[in-house]
């Protein structure tokens, strides 16, 4: 009988407990993460693991785009950040460009940081910390 991997296990566990704005900002972290392998991928001149890792950032931003509210005005301002973001991460694959990877990582850094406090006020709000609930 196999054995199970606990940090697998537990990853799967936060990932099926976890709020949607907690799997918003996974979502921000995976891509950053993915973001940086592609950038040591490509000063390792490792061309498939820099593909691999790019095209999983990509999927992540799309997957961003789909569960945007579309009845929120800021949406269509995020969806034209984020087809911006797909477009300079298409570059920097094609041009094996770490600037371009850097530029994009601040960004999605941005917007990682922007939705960890929008989590934050939210849970004081709920909890009755920020005023009345």
């Amino acid at each position: 009988m196999a054995m199970s991997n606990p940090y697998a296990a537990y990853q799967q566990n936060s990932v099926t407990t976890a709020s949607p704005g907690e799997l918003t900002l996974m979502l921000y972290n995976s891509c950053l993460k993915f973001i940086n392998l592609a950038k040591l991928a490509i000063t390792d001149g490792n061309v498939q693991e820099k593909n691999t890792n790019l095209i999983k950032a990509q999927k992540i931003i799309n997957e961003l785009i789909v569960t945007l509210n579309q009845d929120l005005e800021v949406s269509e301002n995020m969806i034209v950040m984020y087809e911006y973001i797909t477009h300079r991460l298409i570059e920097a694959n094609v041009k094996n460009d770490q600037a371009i990877l850097d530029e994009v990582a601040e960004y999605v850094s941005d917007f990682r940081d922007t939705w960890k406090q929008v989590i934050q006020l939210s849970h004081k709000h709920q909890f009755g910390q920020g005023g009345q609930t």
